[in-house]
């Protein structure tokens, strides 16, 4: 068929190289705007505009779907447009630019976590399984019939990990999906069951409540790792600690919130046990062991805080 392709960050570009790959042909890339990235807010290309380029693909850049873009998008005659992250809402008008529809790969079992961040959400709810989903797009959120799904596992160390997996799995689910449309095969199934929502994840979602139960806190920090990174406080100043895993046996006294060695292991308490933390970042510095870390301050005790607020 002839396609656009249509996402965003590093998670859409497995997607985009498959299909690439892939007998379908891909008349156009939609992705985000350039956008300042850093300190120094650098105009950047997204991901998917920076691999669609070195492929060679017609690029397509819009905030929103309105106005010129939907004419572009309607001269391209297209079959189908194959979506991954995106970032902007597809309404009517853009539903209309291509015959059959706009298609979706979502990163879970659909109707749970719609929305932003699923992954994330299902992650921060101790889930050690997810999958991903392809559906069609309609005027809701995330609520359009399921074509493929694919269950997962959920066992990785951080969201970073997660979605390389998701996107890698995903993408072959995608273009399978529409291996399946262009032979008249695809078969559309209503969602069905309990619907949740995966709304952004923000800062004070990675907040690190200490006083909670370890593996709490470790899904936590699983599931806001690298970003925007799990965090504390030390002082009134926000602290943010990586590679939180168990420490069941951990046998040291302490109270909830202090960081100590064990074994030349640095060990955080919290509300029932111990767990282990492989780095920390000071406020205003750069990340490190949180072994280096403790040789030079000694065992040190955060600030406890049991509110998500930022």
């Amino acid at each position: 068929m002839d396609i656009v392709f249509a996402g965003t960050p590093d998670a859409a570009v497995p997607a985009l190289e498959a299909f690439a790959e892939s007998e379908h042909r891909i008349r156009a890339v939609l992705t985000r705007p350039d956008a300042p990235i850093g300190r120094r807010r650098v105009l950047t290309p997204s991901p998917v505009k920076t691999r669609a380029v070195e492929l060679g693909l017609d690029v397509i850049e819009a905030e929103r779907l309105c106005g010129e873009v939907i004419t572009r998008l309607r001269e391209k005659e297209v079959d189908a447009v194959a979506v991954v992250a995106y970032g902007a809402i597809a309404g009517p008008a853009a539903l209309s630019t291509s015959r059959l529809g706009w298609f979706n790969l979502h990163f879970s079992l659909l109707p749970a976590y719609r929305g932003a961040a699923p992954v994330q959400r299902a992650l921060i709810d101790g889930l050690d399984r997810s999958g991903v989903s392809v559906f069609r797009i309609d005027e809701g959120m995330d609520t359009g019939p399921v074509l493929r799904r694919l269950e997962l596992p959920l066992d990785h160390a951080d969201v970073a990990a997660a979605l390389d997996d998701y996107a890698h799995r995903g993408a072959e689910e995608l273009v399978a999906a529409f291996d399946e449309l262009a032979a008249g095969t695809a078969k559309e199934t209503p969602q069905t069951g309990q619907a949740s929502h995966a709304d952004k994840i923000t800062v004070a979602d990675a907040h690190l409540d200490l006083t909670a139960p370890a593996e709490a806190v470790i899904d936590r920090a699983r599931g806001t790792s690298p970003s925007p990174g799990p965090w504390v406080e030390l002082d009134g100043k926000r602290t943010k600690l990586f590679g939180l895993t168990p420490a069941p046996d951990a046998a040291v006294s302490g109270e909830a919130g202090q960081l100590r060695s064990w074994n030349g292991t640095p060990v955080l308490r919290c509300g029932d046990g111990w767990v282990r933390v492989a780095e920390i970042q000071p406020f205003g510095k750069p990340r490190m062991a949180a072994a280096d870390y403790l040789r030079g301050h000694g065992d040190i005790r955060f600030d406890l805080r049991t509110d998500q607020g930022a």
